[in-house]
């Protein structure tokens, strides 16, 4: 694993962290099940109709039972009329699933263990940052100061006690930058792991990962 500086260039060489060498492929079911979980809680839930007994109106036959030719009907709000009742239609719900915090974990390092395993993360050493342009941290990204249109997508992630000055330059200078993402590890989750191509995370927020899943 690369430690990197603020310019983008390689410092040394770190050895991986034992929690993360775990094989992924094995966790692959609880994964998609804490991928889905993040998903659905994020749903309102909110859509709603009116069945046939919420619709105002409609008290009276519309016509005779028998006699003038025509279907016989009830009530003008059943579901075969136009502004009638919706059958089976939504009500407000939650979508959201319960995932236990073991099995959170488990998916959490997983996602992780496959990004490592696959020299898909960098260590950055924060340390003397000053990005106050948007060139600055391309270059710390792509290695150029033009943002690379062929470049695969990357997550920039900073410890949650980093926000000044680290977490406030990262996202001054990162949020017109195209396929990078930055955030702190209190929001990071599996699928913000997953969907990106490549990690950077900060020293800090490597620290905060391994001491929140117990790891040495």
């Amino acid at each position: 694993m690369q430690v990197i500086d603020v310019s983008g260039k390689v410092q040394r060489d770190e050895p991986m962290a034992e929690i993360f060498s775990g094989a992924a492929g094995d966790k692959l079911s609880v994964m998609f099940r804490a991928v889905h979980r993040e998903f659905a809680s994020r749903r309102a839930g909110t859509a709603s109709t009116l069945r046939r007994d919420e619709v105002s109106g409609g008290g009276k036959k519309p016509w005779r039972q028998k006699g003038t030719g025509r279907a016989r009907h009830g009530s003008i709000r059943s579901p075969q009329w136009r502004h009638g009742g919706v059958v089976f239609g939504p009500k407000p719900r939650s979508y959201k699933s319960d995932l236990n915090k073991k099995e959170r974990r488990a998916a959490f390092i997983a996602a992780l263990s496959d990004r490592f395993q696959n020299d898909a993360v960098r260590l950055l050493n924060p340390d003397g940052i000053d990005l106050k342009k948007t060139r600055d941290l391309a270059k710390l990204v792509h290695g150029d100061s033009r943002p690379s249109k062929a470049a695969g997508s990357t997550l920039i992630i900073y410890g949650e006690n980093e926000y000044r000055p680290v977490g406030e330059q990262l996202h001054l200078a990162g949020r017109n930058l195209p396929r990078v993402g930055i955030t702190h590890t209190g929001a990071l989750d599996v699928k913000d792991v997953l969907r990106f191509n490549r990690l950077i995370l900060t020293a800090g927020a490597y620290d905060e990962i391994r001491s929140r899943l117990g790891g040495k």
